[in-house]
């Protein structure tokens, strides 16, 4: 090959490479002969391990399938199909758009361009953007009404400190010290539904780091009695990230101490890390982004509370505030990231996405 046609062939496969659209190009015997960083997140495999196995290997072709494979080379013929359905080798069904379009270059076998968009990523983004919407609103609701609140708290109190001045007898003061009290109670759970008030102080920081901080906390706190086992499966490969050390503790401390009493003294919390490539928050494309998984195998979340889990005041327990995870998802918003989550009995699921290109920034 010329260096010509070297580099044009390097500015096409540049191209492929930064599309959020998964491609496949296969050979005439539905054998692999590329796939895009899209398809390597798509299908969980890696470039270098599709490179000349069958289709199967990432997809399972089923006869129909196949046959339209098979038409589209034959024949030349573009194809297209909207809302198929398709299983990965691991079992998961997925819905996408697809296109088959045959391709043949000079002196070259025909070779067949396999585009798929998952439309399960669109939905997902289409959530995230209307949680981090309903964020936004939430905070800019809470925020208006913390300040409606503190003033007239802290006329309640100044006016109890004064009349306590007053009382000319002990007994009479104890009241005054209720209502203080009080009030200063109020204000520290109004202060605590603000959530971070600081911008964050960004410095480059391991996230195993943060997590293993975490998890020897949790461990301090538990009792004998318990028995709550962590499992960690950190891929060792991830750069650091540039974030507030203090915030990223308080968001994952907030979401694990969740799980500990989901647990009630006896299951299993997973810490999992992966890089994710061409990802998509809300509304912003990554080149490079961050998973952090916080995993339990306890009783789940019940349905009616996983709309709003990251409001203000929603809790599952009598006891709770409602207002850890809500700070934890500010935070995670803060770094320009988000928090989702998925339950049933037996798994809950929390996952952390942080851009990672903010690193080394």
């Amino acid at each position: 090959m010329s260096d010509k046609s070297h580099s044009k062939s390097n500015y096409q496969r540049n191209i492929l490479d930064n599309l959020n659209t998964s491609v496949v190009l296969l050979n005439a015997d539905l054998h692999i002969e590329y796939i895009n960083p899209a398809s390597e997140n798509l299908f969980q495999i890696s470039s270098r391990q599709a490179a000349g196995a069958k289709l199967d290997k990432i997809i399972l072709v089923e006869q129909a399938f196949k046959s339209r494979l098979l038409y589209a080379i034959n024949n030349f013929h573009p194809i297209s199909e909207h809302e198929a359905c398709i299983t990965l080798p691991d079992g998961r069904e997925i819905i996408v758009d697809y296109a088959l379009n045959p391709l043949q270059l000079a002196d070259q076998q025909m070779q067949l361009i396999l585009e798929i968009s998952h439309m399960d990523r669109h939905i997902r983004i289409a959530r995230e953007e209307k949680l981090l919407s309903e964020q936004s609103a939430t905070r800019n609701l809470v925020r208006g009404m913390a300040h409606e609140i503190k003033n007239p708290l802290g006329g309640l109190r100044g006016a109890a400190q004064l009349l306590e001045r007053e009382l000319p007898s002990e007994d009479l003061r104890e009241y005054t010290q209720i209502i203080i009290g009080e009030a200063d109670r109020l204000q520290s759970l109004v202060d605590r539904m603000l959530g971070p008030n600081n911008l964050p102080k960004k410095r480059n920081i391991n996230i195993h780091q943060v997590l293993e901080h975490v998890r020897q906390l949790i461990q301090v706190e538990l009792t004998e009695d318990d028995h709550i086992d962590f499992t960690l499966d950190y891929d060792p490969s991830l750069p650091e990230i540039m974030a507030d050390s203090d915030m990223m503790i308080q968001a994952i401390l907030n979401i694990t101490g969740n799980a500990v009493q989901a647990l009630a003294g006896n299951g299993e919390i997973t810490y999992k890390t992966r890089p994710l490539r061409h990802f998509t928050i809300g509304h912003t494309h990554h080149r490079l982004v961050l998973q952090t998984d916080i995993i339990d195998n306890g009783p789940g979340i019940v349905t009616e509370l996983q709309e709003h889990i990251f409001f203000p005041m929603v809790t599952g327990r009598a006891e709770g505030t409602g207002l850890g995870l809500s700070i934890a998802q500010s935070i995670i918003n803060q770094h320009g990231g988000l928090i989702k989550m998925s339950s049933h009995p037996g798994k809950t699921i929390f996952t952390i996405y942080l851009p990672l290109e903010y690193a080394h920034g």
